[in-house]
């Protein structure tokens, strides 16, 4: 199989669109008979990226490159960075508002969750920089 892209938009605050990206993922990973161990871990590390984009940035965007061996996923958004990485790679750390909070949203899971599910993972970011994760998960 020769290698397939995918690349989605993803809005700040558009909460009425949240998860939009990374069910259509899962869903074109099942067209292309993905197994559904490595769909899960693909469907949790993209929602919680997308929701992160959401929450915390000025939008973004999430691209996931299938190969026959890994699925890897790019997530960038525009801005304003994290900090200190460090704490936000703590479960439980969120900067998210009350706001959020009240949505059900920025429990201080996602980055955590994202290393879970990945064999490899990265994250650049300062503030006032853009945000880079990659994710990968050998398949």
């Amino acid at each position: 199989m020769n290698n397939i892209q995918l690349s989605y938009n993803i809005e700040r605050r558009d909460f009425s669109r949240a998860g939009e990206a990374s069910s259509n993922i899962k869903k074109a990973l099942r067209q292309l008979g993905v197994n559904s161990a490595t769909i899960r871990r693909v469907a949790v590390a993209t929602y919680e990226a997308e929701m992160n984009i959401i929450i915390h940035s000025e939008g973004g965007t999430i691209g996931v490159t299938v190969d026959v061996d890994k699925i890897r996923i790019d997530a960038k958004d525009t801005g304003p960075g994290i900090e200190n990485i460090e704490m936000a790679m703590k479960e439980g750390y969120s900067t998210a508002t009350s706001e959020v909070r009240e949505l059900g949203f920025g429990a201080g899971m996602g980055l955590p969750n994202m290393k879970r599910c990945a064999d490899e993972f990265s994250i650049e970011s300062s503030k006032g920089n853009p945000t880079k994760v990659s994710i990968i998960i050998y398949q």
